[in-house]
């Protein structure tokens, strides 16, 4: 399946700016193909508002996310590979969504899943009545 991260951002970005509060991204400076003013960097990552008055040409896309923004009075264009994103939330109360490395690529496959009846498909759960 494909990443669920671009979809929570986008729905998570509305729903904070529904709310008349300010949305931020904390991103992971060091995700390769990201590029943002390096002074604004600490510990590796950099907080950034997203708030439709602060950016111009906002694109939140399903691969990257992308905007104009003033840096110390200085226009510059922003891109933020989706991955990169560690967290949305809401600047005046905190609230939003952290999110966990996805995993990439297939899953590898469970060991200990009890007895195999020689399929490939794992035993069916069975229910017992218990007095």
């Amino acid at each position: 399946m494909t990443s669920s991260r671009p979809y929570l951002i986008r729905a998570l970005y509305q729903w904070i700016v529904d709310n008349g509060v300010t949305p931020y991204i904390l991103v992971d400076a060091l995700i390769e193909g990201i590029d943002v003013p390096a002074q604004y960097i600490q510990d590796n990552k950099i907080v950034l508002n997203i708030a439709p008055m602060a950016v111009h040409g906002l694109t939140l896309g399903d691969e990257v996310i992308t905007f104009n923004a003033r840096f110390g009075g200085k226009s510059t264009d922003i891109f933020v590979p989706t991955e990169a994103v560690l967290a949305i939330y809401a600047r005046e109360n905190g609230q939003g969504m952290m999110f966990s490395e996805e995993p990439q690529g297939p899953e590898p496959p469970d060991k200990g899943k009890g007895p195999s009846d020689g399929h490939d498909s794992p035993a069916k759960p069975t229910l017992r009545v218990v007095k």
